[in-house]
């Protein structure tokens, strides 16, 4: 017990050996990638063993930290189960919940205080992930993901089905040539989905063929980035209504043209079989969908 053990490195490693991915560590732990990578190589330099090498896909074990990597596990589940009984001695309950960036921004943040308000016994703790979190772990207690709902091996509750929407600066659209139809938006930049594919297929939906210019612009992988884009003035951008209603009610942006489209996509609340009945899950849950028919109401 004499020695100052550096935690945070190890978490780093372990982290980083569960998802092969030194992004998907960072994000879990919600630093920077390169935070990660330090912390990583402290702990080769402090152990004089290289713990990782690269693949194409990403980063695996070596045989040396494959060796000591399932105990690590097992000492952090260890930790945090002990945590989690100090938490309970003394009344108070840690509710941690996994979610996407732009989601955790712009919907559920702005509406924890709430939740809060009523249950102030329990503490929740939100962790903004790209990745879709592994839930067996026992760290995470609920996460909420956006796809077509198929998360086997989980118990899964769609919660909200946003529609895409096309929106834009208020000053753009002043100044710039008039939007009446879906086909003029092609005459301003087109802000992208990291697939460039939402602008053809919103176009095809409202009947217009299109062009070449459909896929073309800046392109970003999250929804709040695009919004910051478009409040900026840069362009058009299609974004879940959820996100662009505060945005437009704070006359930040406004609608381009009033043809929302729906998409097979929504937002899943996801929790392991065994945990959907606790306490504070299934309170937390409960108020995500009151809170979604109170919107839209």
């Amino acid at each position: 017990m004499g020695k100052v053990l550096p935690l945070l490195a190890l978490r780093a490693f372990t982290e980083t050996g569960r998802t092969g991915s030194i992004k998907s560590a960072a994000e879990t732990m919600g630093v920077t990638s390169g935070a990660v990578s330090q912390q990583i190589r402290l702990l080769e330099e402090r152990t004089g063993v290289t713990l990782f090498r690269r693949t194409r896909y990403g980063v695996e074990l070596t045989e040396a930290g494959a060796g000591v990597y399932p105990a690590l596990m097992r000492a952090f589940a260890q930790i945090e189960a002990s945590l989690a009984t100090l938490e309970t001695s003394t009344g108070r309950q840690t509710l941690t919940v996994s979610t996407l960036p732009s989601f955790a921004a712009s919907w559920l943040v702005p509406r924890l205080g709430k939740f809060m308000e009523q249950n102030p016994e329990i503490e929740v703790r939100v962790e903004a992930s790209s990745g879709l979190t592994n839930l067996h772990g026992g760290r995470v207690d609920i996460a909420i993901r956006h796809g077509l709902g198929d998360y086997p091996s989980y118990d899964v509750q769609p919660l909200i089905a946003p529609e895409l929407v096309p929106v834009m600066c208020p000053a753009l659209l002043a100044s710039g040539p008039a939007i009446d139809e879906p086909s003029d938006c092609l005459a301003y930049p087109l802000l992208q989905d990291s697939d460039r594919a939402d602008w053809r297929l919103w176009l095809t939906a409202c009947g217009v063929e299109p062009t070449p210019e459909a896929e073309r612009g800046t392109a970003f992988d999250d929804d709040f980035l695009l919004l910051r884009a478009a409040e900026a003035g840069q362009g058009i951008a299609l974004v879940r209504d959820i996100y662009a209603r505060p945005e437009i009610a704070a006359g930040r942006l406004a609608l381009a043209i009033n043809r929302p489209w729906p998409t097979q996509f929504a937002y899943y609340v996801l929790t392991l079989p065994e945990n959907a009945q606790k306490p504070a899950v299934k309170l937390f849950i409960e108020w995500l969908h009151q809170e979604v028919a109170t919107e839209s109401m």
